[in-house]
């Protein structure tokens, strides 16, 4: 049994979703334009059209993310154990090129029944690799109630498959996280573990890594 117990903590899933909105724009007659030709009207709406489609397609790109991994899950067990991962991890399109310049949070927190004794642990994220709909990830623990963990790194991996996610941790084989400093960033294990149904859900934003091009 795992030294791990969260108190219970609610864990608030913070989306990934980007709203843009366009304000619809009239066309104004361009100074110095003859109105009388024929066309020079539509000319102008074509030029003004344009416009707004460069400048929405620039906000997207300036705001938009590189990579992300959010939500939260319970995870599958046959016993009365309540385990529950919690992230949200966000790579910045400015930092495309660095996943190590990733931010956000994670948590995880591991009961020996609902409501029961356990560990719980809570940090920053440090490192955000996304292929597809599979993540991996790193993070610096800086609060838990096992005070030999505190200031390790942790890795975690996540299988976004919509109702039946998978979830995987640096601790995989050792039975717990063992207060290591020497992870290397987004070094984790495979998505080995399987997601309760109906606990909730994983969701992962794939990254477009920039490709060297031919000289």
């Amino acid at each position: 049994m795992s030294r791990f117990a969260f108190t219970p903590v609610r864990a608030v899933a913070v989306g990934t979703a980007l709203l843009i909105t366009a304000a619809a724009a009239g066309v104004a007659a361009a100074s110095g334009e003859d109105v009388t030709r024929p066309g020079s009207g539509h000319h102008a709406e074509e030029r003004t059209g344009r416009q707004q489609t460069q400048h929405r397609t620039q906000h997207w790109n300036e705001h938009r993310e590189a990579a992300a991994l959010t939500g939260s899950a319970k995870l599958f067990r046959k016993t009365t154990e309540d385990v529950t991962f919690t992230f949200d991890a966000h790579l910045a399109a400015r930092h495309n090129a660095d996943p190590a310049k990733a931010t956000g949070t994670f948590s995880f927190v591991h009961l020996d029944k609902p409501g029961g004794k356990g560990g719980w642990a809570k940090g920053r994220i440090d490192c955000l690799l996304t292929g597809g709909k599979v993540a991996s990830a790193t993070g610096v623990i800086t609060k838990t109630n096992i005070k030999e963990i505190r200031g390790s790194r942790v890795g975690f991996s996540v299988n976004d498959q919509g109702g039946n996610d998978r979830l995987g941790y640096s601790w995989g084989a050792t039975g717990g996280p063992d207060g290591t400093k020497k992870l290397t960033k987004c070094n984790s294990a495979a998505p080995f573990e399987k997601v309760r149904k109906g606990t909730g859900d994983f969701r992962v934003t794939p990254w477009n890594p920039p490709y060297p091009e031919a000289p």
